[in-house]
C-alpha cells in the first residue's frame, strides 16, 4: 500500500472551529483528503473517555493521540484550514455518548469522526444496550453528517500483556460493526500487542509504574495510538473506502429515537436553576463545557465558597416517559448526596450522585433504566438528605431516554 503521507516530526497544534461539510454527502474518506488537499475548511471531531482527552499525557494539548493526529493533519494538508473537537469526558461510555452527540460534534459538522468508548465500555464484555448506544453514535455520524468515521481501539497495559483478543467480546463486536458500515478501525490494541511479542515495546516506559496506573499511558502510548489512528486513516484514504449504512442495524434500534429533556423546563417544586462549578477535577470534567443548563434540588443556600445555611429541602422530580432506557446527566461536587429512583411506583433503587468523592467537581451520569417495555412509564427521582445540618444537593441538566417515542413530560410542578 503506498502511503499517502508519511509520519512527520511532532509541532505543536494550532485549535480553532470552523465550518465543515454539508449534510447529506457521501462519507469518503478520499473526499476528506481531497478536500482537505485543495486547502478546504474541515472539522475533525473526536469523541471518547479520558484516552481520547489524553489523561496521564504530558501535555494533553500536545501530546495526546488526538493532538498528534491533529499535528500531522495539519502537516500533511498545510493548505487545509483545519479546526478540531475535543468530545471527551474521562469515565464515560457509549449511552452518555449516544446523548451526547448532537451538542458536542455533530453540530459542528464534522469531516472526519475518531470514536473511542471500546475500552471505557469494557473491552472483555458486552451489553445490548451499551452496543445500541454505540452503533447509533456510527449510524447517526454517517447518516446526518455524511462524516467518514475512524474507530478507535486504545489498549490498557493489561491488554497488551494479555495478548487475548479472541476474549475481548466488545472489540468484536465493534468490528463486526465496521464491516457493516464501512469505517476505518484504528486498533492500537494490535499495533502494540505485536510489537510488545516482537521485543519492540517497553510497556514501564508506556506506562511509567510510579504513576500507579495502568490503563493512562505516557506520552510514549499516546504516540502508539496516534500511530494505529493515522495508519488506519491512511488506508482508508489509500483505498477510497465509503462508510455506508446498512438497512438494518445490528444491535437494535433503541437509540433511533431520544430525547435529552432539560430539568430546568420541567420546573419541579423546590427546585432552583444553577450555573455549573468553575473549579474542576481534570479539565475534561468541566462541566460548563458539556451542560447548557442546571436544576439543583437541595437542603441549603450557598452564602460564599465555604459556608451555607439550611434551607427547605427540595422535593422529588415526577415525570412521566415514553422509552426503554433513562439516564441522569449532570455534575457532581463534593456536596451532591444520594438519591433515590421509582420507577412506575416500584420499590425504588438508591444511586450516589457524589461521583468525585471530596477531591472536587464533576460530572455525574446515571444509567437507572434499560430494557424497559416501550411504553408510557412514570419516574420519581428524591434527593435523600441525612439532616439539615448536612448540606447535600442534588445536579442534574437533562433526563435523557431513548428508544420507543423517547419523550419526557412533568406530572406535577
Amino acid at each position: 500500500m503506498k502511503e499517502i503521507y508519511k509520519i512527520p516530526r511532532v509541532s505543536v497544534m494550532a485549535w480553532s472551529r470552523a465550518k465543515a461539510r454539508p449534510v447529506g454527502q457521501p462519507a469518503s474518506f478520499y473526499d476528506f483528503h481531497r478536500r482537505a488537499k485543495g486547502g478546504e475548511r474541515l472539522t475533525v471531531a473526536f469523541m471518547g473517555g479520558s484516552l481520547t482527552w489524553g489523561a496521564g499525557a504530558s501535555d494533553p494539548l500536545k501530546t495526546s493521540y488526538r493532538a498528534l493526529i491533529g499535528q500531522w493533519l495539519e502537516q500533511a494538508y498545510p493548505q487545509a484550514h483545519l479546526s478540531f473537537v475535543d468530545g471527551a469526558i474521562g469515565g464515560s461510555g457509549a449511552q452518555l455518548g449516544a446523548f451526547r452527540l448532537n451538542r458536542d460534534v455533530l453540530a459542528y459538522q464534522p469531516s472526519l469522526f475518531f470514536l473511542d468508548f471500546t475500552l471505557n465500555d469494557g473491552t472483555y464484555q458486552i451489553s445490548p444496550d451499551t452496543l445500541a448506544a454505540y452503533e447509533a453514535i456510527v449510524r447517526r455520524t454517517i447518516r446526518e453528517a455524511g462524516c467518514p468515521v475512524v474507530q478507535m481501539f486504545l489498549a490498557s497495559r493489561a491488554d497488551i500483556e494479555a495478548g487475548q483478543l479472541d476474549k475481548m467480546l466488545r472489540r468484536s463486536a465493534h468490528l463486526k460493526l465496521s464491516r457493516a458500515y464501512h469505517t476505518a478501525v484504528g486498533d492500537a490494541i494490535v499495533l502494540m500487542q505485536r510489537r510488545y511479542q516482537r521485543g519492540q515495546l517497553d510497556l514501564d516506559r508506556l506506562w511509567p509504574p510510579e504513576r500507579f496506573d495502568t490503563t493512562h499511558p505516557g506520552d510514549a502510548g499516546y504516540v502508539c495510538y496516534a500511530e494505529a489512528a493515522w495508519q488506519a486513516l491512511q488506508k482508508a484514504i489509500a483505498r477510497r473506502v465509503v462508510c455506508r449504512v446498512p438497512e438494518k442495524m445490528l444491535f437494535g434500534d433503541t437509540y433511533q429515537t431520544w430525547t435529552r429533556t432539560p430539568v430546568a423546563e420541567l420546573r419541579p417544586r423546590g427546585w432552583h436553576t444553577a450555573t455549573p462549578k468553575m473549579g474542576y477535577l481534570a479539565f475534561d470534567f468541566l462541566m460548563s463545557r458539556w451542560l447548557d443548563s442546571l436544576c439543583v434540588g437541595a437542603n441549603f443556600v450557598e452564602l460564599d465558597r465555604v459556608k451555607t445555611r439550611p434551607a427547605p429541602a427540595a422535593g422529588p422530580l415526577r415525570v412521566g416517559f415514553h422509552g426503554s432506557t433513562v439516564l441522569l446527566f449532570g455534575e457532581s461536587t463534593p456536596r451532591s448526596g444520594r438519591y433515590r429512583v421509582r420507577i412506575d411506583g416500584g420499590a425504588g433503587t438508591e444511586f450516589n450522585a457524589c461521583k468525585m468523592g471530596s477531591t472536587g467537581n464533576g460530572h455525574l451520569w446515571q444509567v437507572i433504566a434499560e430494557g424497559l417495555p416501550v411504553q408510557e412509564h412514570t419516574l420519581e427521582i428524591t434527593p435523600l438528605f441525612v439532616s439539615s445540618k448536612v448540606p447535600a444537593e442534588l445536579r442534574l441538566e437533562s433526563i435523557c431516554v431513548a428508544g420507543g417515542d423517547a419523550k419526557v413530560w412533568p406530572i406535577d410542578r
